[in-house]
């Protein structure tokens, strides 16, 4: 079976309805496609029965869902194996994340693959989009395909790999307009994955030798963020120390077109940047700039701890309120956020960390052992320190007159004004950025 022939006759089975297997179900469905997505969460399973969609703060998703939905061209299930046997083309996008010894935690995808191939078809493509250290589409996944469905990759069905590479709350945008990076265990596979994503979403294509070069590209797009973030703390660190402006540092070196210094901060969280580079550091990379990268990123929770400490003393017993769980503005994701290492880093302190996060419910700020704060509270008044953690864009029109007590707010990205924040007493002090008036693109207006 060769979808390049016929693409508009196939079945796709998308396993794994999250942030980025339902936008990718949705737009195979708009565009030819008979969808079945498989997930082993029945919330997210009714909900796109249902029409609706259950991930927020997606632009367009919920309007495709729907539209899907009423042309019968999507429909969700938990049962993965009948999924998989309705389908000649299944796209795995179940996430593989770390364990707190940074080590590859594989549980979920395989048991999932596992699943796959048992409902596996001859002639089928698989094409796994999971992030994925070199090596895995073919030497761990290909063979457990094999072992489990008794077909062979590349001979009995193709198997191919493309790695997401998308951005939260812009991810239709992103699938419709980055290029697919696309990897195969042979010819035949490579170009059937070429042929569906080109009818499929209908972006630009980069196809490139192997599994391997794919999985590869996708690791290395993460570890140049690390490393040039952690770049830029290293020098934040030190402009702190010789009290030089590091925003004005920024705009000045980033005019020469060969410069591209990132903006500092109090660390990175996600799926991706802080998870990744262990992927290849797993493997043998776990000398020089990568390990090093993520030590200097995930050291800036103590460092910006570090900093309060000198200005208001010992912490012990002190209330600190960090604004943002999320890993990043304007997103409800709190995978591997800052967030839970200044909570850890306070709590060492003998500090009673409070967290504000719009996004998020009480319950969820409890459960990362955090007491959660409501602004405009009467708890608010009893502040010694705040952080901002995540720039959400309501912290953009903050008061700072309702924490009368507060002495120093911790500008974790360089975004505050410092003008509204000393007026009323208070402390200033950014990251790389204590003598500045927060970051701006006109750093003497």
């Amino acid at each position: 079976m060769d979808d390049s022939h016929n693409p508009a006759a196939s079945t796709v089975a998308v396993i794994g309805l999250g942030k980025i297997g339902l936008p990718l179900a949705a737009l195979f469905a708009r565009n030819g496609y008979h969808v079945i997505g498989a997930d082993i969460d029945p919330t997210a399973v009714a909900a796109v029965n249902q029409g609706t969609s259950h991930i927020d703060n997606e632009p367009g998703l919920a309007n495709l869902i729907t539209a899907a939905r009423h042309a019968n061209t999507l429909a969700a299930t938990t049962n993965t194996a009948e999924a998989v046997a309705q389908a000649d083309i299944i796209v795995v996008i179940v996430p593989v994340l770390t364990d707190d010894q940074n080590k590859i935690d594989y549980r979920s995808i395989d048991q999932a693959v596992k699943t796959i191939a048992q409902g596996l078809q001859k002639d089928s493509l698989v094409i796994f989009e999971t992030t994925l250290p070199p090596g895995d589409t073919e030497n761990r996944f290909g063979k457990m395909i094999e072992e489990t469905s008794g077909w062979q990759p590349g001979k009995d069905v193709d198997l191919a790999y493309s790695p997401e590479r998308v951005y939260a709350n812009q991810i239709i945008h992103d699938l419709e307009h980055y290029p697919k990076v696309i990897g195969g265990i042979n010819d035949r596979s490579r170009k059937r994955a070429a042929a569906f994503y080109q009818k499929a979403l209908g972006c630009p294509l980069i196809d490139v030798r192997s599994l391997e070069t794919a999985e590869f590209a996708k690791i290395a797009e993460c570890v140049y963020r690390d490393v040039n973030i952690a770049l830029a703390n290293e020098l934040a660190m030190f402009a702190d120390r010789l009290d030089v402006h590091m925003p004005e540092v920024l705009q000045a070196s980033n005019s020469q077109p060969y410069a591209h210094i990132h903006s500092p901060g109090i660390g990175v969280g996600g799926h991706c940047i802080p998870v990744y580079p262990y992927f290849f550091i797993n493997q043998g990379l776990n000398t020089g700039l990568v390990p090093l990268s993520r030590q200097v990123n995930d050291g800036m929770a103590n460092y910006a701890i570090n900093k309060i400490e000198k200005q208001i003393g010992a912490l012990d017993d002190k209330t600190i309120l960090i604004l943002g769980l999320s890993y990043r503005g304007d997103v409800k994701e709190p995978a591997k956020s800052t967030a839970l290492l200044l909570i850890e880093e306070l709590k060492n302190k003998g500090a009673h960390p409070f967290v504000h996060d719009p996004l998020f419910s009480d319950e969820d700020i409890l459960n990362c052992e955090a007491t959660p704060l409501t602004l405009n509270s009467q708890a608010c008044a009893d502040i010694d320190g705040v952080i901002l953690q995540a720039f959400h864009k309501q912290y953009s029109e903050l008061d700072f007159s309702q924490f009368p007590n507060c002495q120093i707010v911790l500008d974790g990205r360089n975004q505050l004004n410092k003008q509204d924040i000393t007026r009323h007493g208070i402390t200033y002090a950014g990251i790389g950025n204590t003598g500045g008036d927060g970051f701006d693109t006109h750093p003497y207006g």
